[in-house]
């Protein structure tokens, strides 16, 4: 295995958390989640070069991850579940506030997992993990066009599914 810098296994860790979540938006399930998170870490910490000069960490992580979601991940379909850990916070609030709230939370996670992978990829990379289209088109080797396109489908694609229209619009978009 290659030197790695302490300060680098640092910030790694710092940026579990953050690639777990991009992991359970990839793989769905929590143990699947886990699997890629670390893949991803024993890639980084096993290639000899680092991230590229200049590049931001996180990025380079989520391409990674990315790619070894792309490489073996990709066969298996995402599953939605409940966060059951957020649900038992919502202790002592008013109950209709809170299914209401719960019901479209669910709506709105069914959607996106609904999502084709490169539009869902899109939009956690950018309003999940708030990475500029810049990088996201970096961290998915596109053009940052692509970026955009994919964003406003996956944005439209739940705007029209929570209005109770047809998902037509992420369809469109799927084979891009």
């Amino acid at each position: 295995m290659a030197r790695v810098s302490e300060t680098l296994k640092l910030e790694m860790v710092a940026l579990l958390p953050r690639l777990r979540g991009f992991a359970r938006s990839l793989a769905g399930s929590a143990h699947d989640a886990d699997d890629l998170v670390q893949q991803t870490c024993e890639r980084a910490l096993s290639t000899t070069a680092g991230p590229p000069e200049g590049a931001r960490l996180d990025a380079w992580l989520f391409r990674i991850m990315r790619n070894l979601f792309i490489d073996g991940y990709r066969r298996k379909r995402p599953v939605v579940a409940l966060d059951e850990a957020a649900a038992q916070n919502l202790a002592g609030s008013d109950g209709r506030v809170v299914e209401e709230a719960r019901l479209e939370w669910q709506a709105v996670r069914a959607v996106i997992a609904g999502l084709p992978e490169d539009q869902r990829s899109v939009l956690v990379l950018v309003c999940v993990e708030g990475l500029r289209y810049r990088e996201v088109a970096e961290v998915m080797d596109i053009p940052i066009g692509t970026v955009m396109s994919r964003l406003a489908r996956a944005r439209g694609a739940i705007a029209a599914a929570l209005d109770g229209e047809t998902d037509a619009t992420a369809q469109r978009g799927a084979g891009e």
